[in-house]
């Protein structure tokens, strides 16, 4: 493995909630997933080793490969499937490859959080034009935040769906960050804010 190889992101979903799944349907060039699959994310850097690896992953199992993305910094993957063990076995595969262990992974971090309460119209209307999930209504309190490496906003978003009565109106996992907006009311946009956290405060790994 070359020396200036980094695992950014390794994070595993245990189970697709409903809209989360709906979401990445709408947008991976891949295999869909369906709700209630487990999912793998890996994000590394230099982006070009993601050919190689995605190439290990499935082949080693049934786990199918939803996404495979390379942009100018890092490269990240998708794989999913109906049985949990296979995604975990492929990602086994993955890191004994890569000669690493999950503990090598950068640990998430929280950049930054803003909930914004009863929605302007004007607002909504520009956000919903770059949006691919749900719609966002005037009145409505909007949470917005980021992470990095930004593959993680994966998980948290998902960890978010499982907390609480949300709406997820857009999801971006692609480049320095990852950012997550999320809709419904004050209070269940702040239980969906902090399971969020919670979750990507709870995964091991080095600083960045």
């Amino acid at each position: 493995m070359a020396q200036d190889f980094s695992l950014r992101c390794y994070c595993y979903i245990d189970r697709m909630q409903a809209q989360y799944a709906a979401f990445v349907g709408s947008v991976t060039q891949g295999d869909l997933p369906t709700e209630g699959m487990a999912a793998l994310y890996v994000e590394m850097a230099p982006g070009n080793e993601v050919f190689r690896i995605v190439d290990v992953a499935v082949k080693a199992t049934e786990a199918r490969p939803g996404a495979q993305i390379v942009e100018r910094e890092f490269g990240m993957f998708e794989i999913h499937s109906t049985s949990q063990s296979a995604v975990l076995e492929a990602g086994q595969v993955v890191l004994d490859r890569l000669g690493l262990s999950i503990n090598d992974r950068i640990r998430p971090s929280v950049v930054s959080t803003q909930v914004i309460t009863r929605i302007d119209p004007y607002q909504s209307q520009l956000i919903n034009r770059f949006r691919r999930g749900s719609m966002l209504v005037p009145g409505e309190t909007l949470l917005v935040l980021e992470c990095a490496p930004a593959a993680y906003i994966n998980y948290a978003v998902n960890e978010a769906e499982k907390s609480a009565s949300i709406k997820v109106i857009h999801v971006s996992s692609v480049g320095r960050f990852g950012r997550m907006w999320l809709s419904g009311s004050e209070s269940e946009i702040i239980t969906a804010r902090d399971a969020a956290i919670r979750a990507m405060e709870s995964l091991e790994g080095q600083p960045e």
